[in-house]
């Protein structure tokens, strides 16, 4: 693989999944992690991807987002508006972070009456602009990587929620490994949200679906509701339609 290919694969793996790690990219694109460490280091001195220890972000992070900075954004306006539309007056709904979580946050309606909780710096913001919304932030270390408070009070302070809907956003979905990322700390993090809800919605663009990552956050067993952009009839879908999980 040229550069040129090479860097173009590595600029579209940031975009779709927020962040990479070297020895991942290393591995999928069959080079040393010293070349990819290298390309990382151009992309970012080029103005591409936020490097960082082990690997690199997307720009997105390095403010809130707007609007043109998300990838996809169409799709995943699609979907937001999708996950607003179960959320009703008196829930209490708890979320992480990512562009269609914020996306989902600018489309509540102003005159909604609900408490989100969540660890997400730039998705706490987001709920704290509206005028009817209560907002609980669970704080701990917060991971640079995700923007998301991370670590065992994190944990603790989740484990005593008990939330009507969970919404989450994700980087890889597939029937075999269920719900998968690159994050250890965040995958903690995200475990402790699924079991503290009493339904747990999976936010993903379809891009992401029949893809795994390294760590397991859990089954298709444990989501309750699958929101993408597509029809839900649509064919790609069908590896995922078991009798436990609703398909918007």
């Amino acid at each position: 693989m040229l550069k040129k290919e090479r860097q173009a694969y590595i600029l579209h793996q940031v975009s779709l999944h927020n962040s990479v790690l070297s020895a991942d990219l290393s591995t999928s694109i069959h080079v040393s992690e010293d070349t990819i460490r290298r390309d990382l280091n151009e992309l970012a001195e080029n103005g591409k991807v936020i490097k960082v220890h082990g690997g690199a972000l997307s720009k997105s992070f390095n403010s809130f987002y707007l609007r043109s900075d998300v990838y996809n954004a169409d799709s995943k306006k699609v979907i937001a508006e999708k996950a607003a539309s179960l959320i009703k007056d008196g829930m209490f709904i708890l979320t992480g972070g990512g562009t269609t979580i914020i996306e989902m946050a600018r489309l509540l309606p102003e005159n909604l009456k609900a408490t989100f909780l969540t660890g997400s710096i730039p998705a706490a913001y987001e709920y704290s602009q509206h005028p009817n919304i209560e907002v609980i932030f669970i704080g701990d270390k917060i991971a640079k990587k995700s923007q998301i408070a991370v670590g065992g009070e994190a944990i603790t302070r989740i484990k005593h929620i008990k939330a009507d809907l969970c919404f989450l956003g994700i980087n890889a979905l597939d029937p075999e490994h269920g719900i998968t990322d690159n994050d250890w700390d965040v995958v903690q993090v995200k475990k402790a949200m699924i079991e503290s809800s009493a339904k747990t919605v999976v936010l993903t663009i379809s891009e992401k679906l029949n893809s795994h990552q390294s760590i397991r956050i859990g089954g298709l067993d444990e989501i309750d509701i699958l929101i993408t952009e597509l029809d839900p009839s649509d064919r790609l879908l069908d590896p995922f339609r078991i009798n436990s999980l609703t398909i918007l």
